[in-house]
């Protein structure tokens, strides 16, 4: 990724170009430009720069800060005394040393930050749309909008589940035959359930757009009272055209999918934790929709809580898995685990996708002691080293 810099030196150092030279040459080797037009990187190039890094800090405090430090002229100790002072402040950053032109790992910890930035970016360009107030029974996963946009970023929209109803009254089952002709097995739903359901997709994804959204939560369950289908699919298909779409109305989990997505370039899933086992440090996880891009097969199936319209049993490959889950009355502590799915058979009386993750990093007794909440999102490979350092720079 291309990225720009800026330079801030103690006006008492001359031959500046001199003392930053290899420093510079460094970062243009992974895109760096110093042109000082992004908000949050600095090459601090001096010691006796901690006030002017404070007054620069002050014309945006709302940025994330991060120092680029060197091993000459007193670049660390200001860096150090600087963002002490920062962190004091409530400012968030952390410092990333480069101890020279050849030092791969430093320039791989710059590489890493930009990627970072890009993510708290994107975040605080996101619109994630709430149709429908949460499910009743997420009682601890209902944020306020101005807590989401305060702690992440988003911008929460409201918006009531009637505009969703007038585009599916008017919507063509586009897609239908394609569910159908892909599915490796269809047992309750009718051809005129898997319509409604290929209508539903179409009615969300004009939403989105009518909207201009990043994401969408919506409170599904009412769907199948108030226009007889589940959104099992159209969240399926939603997730899939990279439109990040959560159930239930569960903002928190929606962020966390939109947050891994991001940062892991991985299409995350969200799911019930539906049983553990502390002594095989196991947790069954499962839902009735699943991006169909994470699993190798799937078939049609109902809804299984209300027994009716479709769902969807995929059948997720084993390999490692991250799982994740945000919380905390200001959605600012996470819980994060690693392990591997195992192959199983799927259990009637629960949710249709299911997958079997044992843990190899972190302890299912965490969600037994301390759980944050229900849902947990599911990534593709091990990724919690990465994850909780974005957390612990951006958001803890």
């Amino acid at each position: 990724m291309s990225f720009s810099y800026r330079v801030i030196a103690s006006a008492l150092h001359e031959h500046l170009d001199r003392v930053i030279g290899p420093s510079v040459s460094a970062l243009e080797t992974i895109g760096g430009r110093r042109d000082g037009t992004d908000d949050s990187l600095v090459l601090v190039a001096t010691g006796g720069t901690e006030r002017l890094l404070l007054d620069w800090w002050e014309q945006n405090p709302t940025r994330p800060v991060f120092m680029i430090a060197h091993p000459g002229h007193n670049s660390l100790p200001a860096s150090l005394e600087a963002l002490a002072r920062l962190h004091q402040l409530g400012a968030r950053g952390r410092i990333l040393y480069l101890r020279g032109p050849d030092d791969s790992e430093g320039l791989a910890a710059v590489d890493a930050a930009v990627r970072d930035l890009a993510v708290w970016s994107t975040l605080g360009r996101a619109r994630i749309g709430r149709a429908g107030l949460p499910s009743d029974w997420l009682v601890a996963s209902s944020p306020s909008p101005e807590t989401v946009s305060s702690t992440w970023g988003p911008t929460v929209v409201d918006v009531a589940l009637d505009s969703i109803y007038e585009g599916f009254e008017l919507a063509e089952p586009v897609g239908a035959g394609e569910l159908r002709d892909h599915a490796r097995h269809i047992e309750e739903p009718s051809v005129e359930e898997i319509q409604a359901a290929a209508r539903l997709t179409t009615a969300l994804e004009d939403f989105v757009q009518a909207n201009t959204l990043t994401a969408v939560a919506v409170r599904c369950f009412d769907l199948l009272g108030d226009i007889a289908t589940s959104g099992c699919v159209a969240l399926s298909e939603l997730n899939d055209e990279g439109i990040v779409a959560g159930c239930e109305g569960d903002i928190v989990s929606t962020v966390g999918i939109l947050w891994a997505r991001e940062l892991t370039g991985e299409m995350p899933w969200m799911a019930n934790p539906a049983q553990v086992d502390v002594h095989d440090n196991s947790v069954l996880l499962a839902h009735c929709t699943v991006p169909k891009s994470l699993v190798d097969s799937y078939s049609l199936r109902s809804h299984f809580e209300s027994g009716t319209s479709v769902g969807i049993q995929g059948t997720i490959p084993p390999g490692p898995v991250t799982l994740l889950r945000i919380g905390g009355t200001n959605m600012d502590r996470v819980w994060l685990a690693e392990g591997q799915i195992h192959a199983r058979t799927p259990l009637e009386g629960l949710c249709r996708t299911q997958i079997d993750v044992h843990l190899s990093d972190g302890s299912v007794r965490d969600l037994l002691n301390t759980p944050l909440g229900n849902h947990i999102v599911v990534v593709k490979g091990h990724h919690a080293a990465r994850l909780r350092d974005w957390w612990e720079t951006f958001i803890a």
